[in-house]
């Protein structure tokens, strides 16, 4: 074996082992991590300026906040911004809605939320104040 053929070898093991440490992971969903800080529990959500009594909402899962004119779809998300305070996501769901999300963190018990989209085929903008109210009584 000549030194010229060593070297070769040598250039194809090193493209091969550099060649696997660009092959792409498994991409991993976010993290989403100031929707943590929200309380599982009952809210009161109430629309901003609006003096109409607040709705209740039983909270299991904070990120249900993010799809309240689409609760119980299934919505393909993708993550606008993700930041200890705020988060914002944007979502179209199989039936056709689909939607813009931003929820503000502004401390124990209280968010804002502030949504646009399509809904039944019709648009929907909100802004709501949400105040956490305790325990959800089932």
């Amino acid at each position: 074996m000549t030194i010229f053929s060593l070297r070769w070898k040598g250039l194809a093991v090193i493209a091969a082992t550099a060649g696997l440490a660009c092959v792409p992971a498994p991409a991993q969903g976010p993290e989403l991590a100031m929707l943590n800080k929200v309380q599982p529990g009952l809210w009161k959500l109430q629309e901003r300026g609006s003096a109409d009594t607040a709705n209740k909402l039983c909270v299991r899962d904070p990120r249900k906040l993010l799809q309240l004119r689409h609760k119980d779809v299934q919505c393909n998300r993708f993550v606008v911004s993700d930041s200890p305070y705020e988060v914002t996501v944007t979502y179209r769901c199989p039936s056709g809605g689909s939607g813009r999300t931003t929820i503000k963190y502004e401390g124990r018990g209280l968010i804002q939320i502030d949504s646009q989209g399509i809904a039944q085929n019709s648009p929907f903008a909100f802004a709501m104040e949400g105040r956490y109210a305790g325990t959800c009584i089932d």
